[in-house]
This record gives C-alpha cells, sequence and structure tokens, in this order.
C-alpha cells in the first residue's frame, strides 16, 4: 500500500526549499560585510572630494 503523505506539508517543504535557494543566491550576488560597506562608502567619499577639488569656477 502505498504511503500518506500530507499535501500542505509537501507543498509547505517544497516552496521552504525554493525559498533557501532563493535566499542562497542573493547572499551572493547582495551580501557584503559590513567592513566591505563602509570601505567603499570611503572610496565614494574620496571620489567626490577628488571631483569637487578638480571643479572650475567659471
Amino acid at each position: 500500500m502505498a504511503e500518506l503523505i500530507n499535501l500542505n506539508r509537501a507543498r509547505k517543504t517544497k516552496a521552504k526549499a525554493e525559498n533557501s535557494a532563493e535566499a542562497v543566491q542573493n547572499r551572493l550576488r547582495f551580501g557584503q560585510t559590513k567592513a566591505q560597506k563602509e570601505n567603499l562608502r570611503l572610496e565614494q567619499a574620496r571620489a567626490a572630494r577628488r571631483l569637487d577639488g578638480a571643479k572650475q569656477e567659471i
């Protein structure tokens, strides 16, 4: 005789697996450590200051 399964539980388990796979992909794509974000922010600020210093008044 076939084993009975709860369809709601099976559906939720499948959705959970898909969501966790998507979360892994998002962490790889968007994940940055706090230090990396701070370094990026500092580099952008440095570039903005350099650009402002090079502007010429007309």
